[in-house]
């Protein structure tokens, strides 16, 4: 195996630790900077890591000992953090979404296409053993023809427990932006692309209350939807049932299920690596757990980056690629747009679907997926 590749993060919010600790222990990566716009937070995410300075976003950038700029900034700043990694020739990962736009999206990639750059997108989950062990199961024909799947994310809103969350509720954020990825991207692996969508949303309260950390109390406005509903119309003929929502306060709806002719996969989390996968059998009166059938075992926060390393190594496409994500940001905006309007959006993106993920697989090390 060549030298680890060398990541510098941008961004040392929430999730900017889950990261860190993950690539810090994978044998092909190595995190050396890490930059923010507040350069405390950027400091005690260093000091947590041997090895990881902190430093600013433009000397990241620029620097020689980078070669991938890992952007966790909130979604309004991923573009000029892109374009910023990419023109000083760095291969870029980023958070989810891949931009707030498919505008915005198609400039970073084709300035990465010129400049013979790869770019990687969350979300990893979608490698892990929940979604992989379901995609083995629909691909294997246990349910039969997939006819119709349905995915559900209902919380009350970020704003109870998130410290800083108005990002949450500006543009790039919203249940659909900020969730709805983890759902799109586990839909579109088990069904394939999405050719054309419905949506309605609303917004029932125009202000939110931060509820923790030093800022509780702080009231901000909402300005986008904060639940959003639609129906998919995968290219194959299934049909998914989407709701988004920061507006539910309890729910005992299932995560994702996907119907076929045959039978039912019960999916588990996509914001999680692993889960049990449950199959009911057209034939059987009970649910069975399947076993795991594929999915990195040992997931978490990074393993996208650590596979997307391999690949560059290895000359092969990565997993958690740009055009899985642009598709996923290209359905979610036509979702948005035919909320507006009231009618179905045609979605014109397509994506190669990527390989499977080898069962037993473990990310960052050669030979193994």
């Amino acid at each position: 195996m060549s030298d680890p590749l060398r990541i510098g993060v941008v961004g040392a919010g929430n999730i900017s630790g889950a990261y860190l600790e993950t690539l810090s222990r994978l044998p092909n990566v190595r995190p050396v900077r890490v930059a923010a716009r507040r350069p405390e937070r950027a400091r005690a995410a260093a000091a947590r890591f041997p090895g990881v300075r902190a430093t600013t976003v433009e000397e990241l950038c620029a620097c020689d000992e980078v070669d991938l700029v890992l952007d966790l900034a909130t979604p309004e700043a991923h573009l000029e953090i892109s374009l910023a990694a990419i023109t000083a020739g760095k291969h870029l990962y980023g958070e989810k979404p891949l931009a707030t736009t498919t505008e915005e999206a198609r400039t970073l990639l084709d300035a990465a296409r010129t400049a013979g750059l790869r770019v990687g997108c969350a979300p990893d989950t979608v490698l892990g053993t929940g979604i992989q062990t379901a995609r083995a199961c629909v691909e294997k024909g246990e349910i039969g023809v997939p006819v119709a799947a349905t995915a559900f994310m209902t919380t009350p809103g970020h704003e109870r427990w998130h410290p800083d969350p108005e990002f949450y509720y500006r543009p790039g954020g919203g249940p659909l932006l900020d969730m709805g990825p983890y759902y799109l991207t586990a839909l579109v692996l088990l069904l394939g692309p999405v050719r054309r969508v419905t949506g309605l949303s609303g917004s029932p309260r125009r202000t939110r209350t931060i509820g923790s950390g030093p800022r509780a109390g702080t009231t901000f406005p909402v300005t986008v939807a904060t639940h959003v509903t639609g129906v998919l119309e995968h290219r194959g003929g299934a049909l998914s049932t989407l709701m988004m929502s920061f507006d539910v306060w309890d729910s005992t709806l299932p995560r994702i299920e996907v119907y076929g002719t045959e039978g039912t996969v019960s999916v588990p989390d996509p914001n999680s690596f692993t889960g049990d996968v449950r199959v009911r059998h057209a034939a059987d009166s009970v649910w069975h757990t399947a076993p795991v059938l594929g999915g990195y075992a040992d997931g978490g926060r990074g393993i996208g980056v650590a596979e997307m390393a391999h690949a560059i190594e290895t000359g092969r496409p990565h997993r958690a690629s740009a055009e899985v994500a642009y598709h996923v940001l290209d359905v979610m905006e036509a979702m948005l747009a035919a909320a507006e309007t009231g009618d179905s959006r045609p979605v014109a993106s397509d994506f190669p679907l990527p390989e499977p993920v080898p069962a037993a697989a473990r990310p960052g090390h050669p030979g193994q997926g």
